[in-house]
């Protein structure tokens, strides 16, 4: 869509405000409203902002920086505020001297797209992302109350959560989303919402503007939405698998059929790159603290570092169905992640395993979750980090995934992260105190 379809739409839609989007490197959406008539100096990347307000962004001796957005990424919400028609888009950030600010989540994952691009190819990501919706006050504030009490793939009665879902999918169609699949999660007030592929760009767009319109929609139904991982103990938690494929010349990279297993030797290297750089990439996937509450054995989520294509615990899958559909499942990441660097990230693995031609051990086609620690060892299993703390050492180790970030990113990162584990590691917790205050 041009700049001049886009004046046509805003007009015929009576769309009185556009919101320029964006990402700070956590992954929180930000946007700066404008309206319509300020519609052409949008358009023309006039905009500014202070970005030293941004996480990651900017120090305030360099804070100036500008909007440019991608009119490919121009949609009107299917809802209205107050009754006013509103629309997006999607922004890449400049500074003063006109070129892509490096602190850009979306420009990092570009120049991983532009490496793959100059080895001939592109990538699709197909994203699966759950979330929980719970119940709040007669404030609007969530509680932790979930509004049923179903589980894997029931429906209403059971399933309370039904209409609400419903009505997300429907708006997520009118926006240009192709939905597949939805169903109720394992845990009670837990849900999944999957919709279709595209190369690596737009889905990072589509899964930042995915958990914008499940929190509207939500809330519209007095119900709060969170892509938090782990919000309940002893129920499982929240993933985001991420499936992806290389295609070139518009074939799946992936896919031979006379290759083992009817895989490439690249779709073998894409998961020696995986897996070589699975701790390295963990804080990114899984960026929070609270991410590592889910990683535990016990609940479906993956923890040991190996690849199989029969069966679930290992940390990659290798889906049945082959051809264009051949793929690779990484089940590691969170909805919580900022999907601009976490899909730079897994493509930059990927493609380290390619260029280096790494190979993957063995397949694990048993159940790794019931073999002993020496079994593990034998078999030369690795285990992701066990918390955030870990996984920023394990990053700062990784040379390759710091250069998926760039310098600026990779420092801010750590440096808001690091903060985010002091922060938490020095307070004190409900479980101390019931353990520990009237024991000693």
């Amino acid at each position: 869509m041009d700049a001049e379809e886009i004046k046509k739409l805003v007009k015929e839609k009576g769309v009185e405000f556009i919101r320029l989007q964006f990402t700070d490197i956590t992954g929180v959406l930000k946007n700066v409203a404008i309206t319509a008539n300020q519609l052409d100096k949008a358009l023309e990347g006039e905009l500014m902002f202070d970005g030293s307000s941004i996480e990651g962004f900017a120090r305030i001796e360099e804070s100036d920086m500008y909007l440019r957005p991608d009119t490919s990424t121009f949609i009107t919400f299917p809802w209205r505020s107050n009754g006013v028609a509103v629309a997006r888009m999607i922004c890449d950030i400049y500074g003063p001297d006109e070129k892509p600010f490096i602190g850009c989540p979306r420009h990092a994952l570009q120049r991983v797209i532009n490496e793959a691009k100059e080895m001939g190819y592109t990538m699709n990501v197909g994203p699966e992302a759950e979330f929980f919706l719970f119940h709040t006050t007669e404030d609007g504030e969530p509680t932790l109350q979930t509004h049923d009490k179903a589980g894997y793939f029931d429906l209403a009665p059971v399933d309370h959560g039904e209409d609400a879902r419903r009505d997300m999918i429907l708006n997520l169609q009118q926006m240009g989303f192709e939905i597949e699949a939805s169903h109720h999660e394992v845990a009670p007030g837990q849900h999944e919402i999957d919709f279709k592929y595209d190369t690596a760009l737009y889905t990072a767009d589509k899964i930042a503007t995915f958990r914008y319109a499940v929190r509207t929609i939500a809330k519209k139904h007095g119900l709060h939405a969170t892509f938090m991982p782990k919000p309940i103990y002893g129920i499982n938690g929240s993933g985001m698998h991420a499936n992806m494929s290389l295609f070139k010349n518009g074939e799946n990279a992936f896919y031979d059929p006379n290759g083992e297993d009817e895989l490439s030797n690249e779709c073998y290297y894409f998961i020696g790159g995986l897996i070589k750089h699975a701790r390295g990439m963990a804080a990114i996937t899984n960026p929070t603290i609270n991410s590592y509450k889910r990683l535990v054995p016990g609940y479906e989520a993956p923890v040991y570092i190996a690849w199989s294509g029969k069966n679930r615990s290992p940390l990659i899958r290798i889906p049945a169905k082959r051809e264009t559909s051949t793929r690779v499942e990484l089940r590691n990441p969170d909805p919580a992640c900022n999907p601009y660097l976490a899909t730079a990230v897994m493509l930059k693995a990927g493609l380290d395993g390619i260029k280096n031609k790494i190979e993957p051990p063995p397949p694990t086609n048993s159940n790794i979750y019931d073999m002993t620690l020496e079994e593990r060892e034998k078999n030369q299993i690795e285990k992701l980090p066990g918390d955030l703390n870990e996984a920023l050492f394990c990053l700062s180790q990784d040379e390759v995934i710091k250069e998926a970030l760039g310098p600026h990113i990779y420092e801010r990162f750590i440096h808001a992260k690091s903060m985010e584990w002091y922060d938490y590691s020095t307070k004190v917790h409900p479980w101390e105190t019931d353990n520990y205050l009237t024991k000693f």
